[in-house]
């Protein structure tokens, strides 16, 4: 009886190994969160992949200037009975607000670091275009 069970469970184990050890390997997408949607939807789709916007935040930028906040693959596929492959898609979330919040518009608190990171960008931005103009004149 014993030695019935032990065939039965070894017949069992062998398929039951394969299946477990034959995961299916899925690429993901470039990591993107941070960037701007128009960065970041160049670099989906210079990877193969259909940037898709999922969600969006705020309405003081217009979407090539938001930023990524989220993102998630999936792959859709083709409609049934259609000789077409399936696509790899890029679903992502955008903040649309303001980089550094206003008086009159919302945004990152300046005490926070992405707050901090906008003013400073802004600052270096500031220079360069000064430095420019006085080189014009």
């Amino acid at each position: 009886m014993s030695t019935r069970i032990l065939g039965v469970a070894a017949a069992f184990a062998a398929p039951l190994a394969a299946l477990v050890m034959s995961g299916v390997a899925h690429a993901s997408s470039p990591d993107v969160v941070g960037q701007k949607y128009s960065d970041a939807s160049g670099t989906l789709s210079g990877a193969g992949y259909s940037p898709v916007v999922e969600t969006t935040v705020g309405d003081r930028e217009s979407w090539s200037d938001c930023v990524v906040t989220r993102q998630q693959d999936r792959t859709v596929q083709p409609p049934p009975n259609t000789t077409g492959s399936a696509t790899n898609q890029t679903l992502v979330s955008l903040n649309c607000d303001k980089s550094v919040a206003s008086a009159t518009g919302p945004g990152n608190s300046a005490a926070s670091p992405e707050g901090r990171a906008a003013i400073q960008a802004a600052q270096q931005q500031a220079a360069q275009d000064q430095a420019q103009a006085e080189k014009k004149h």
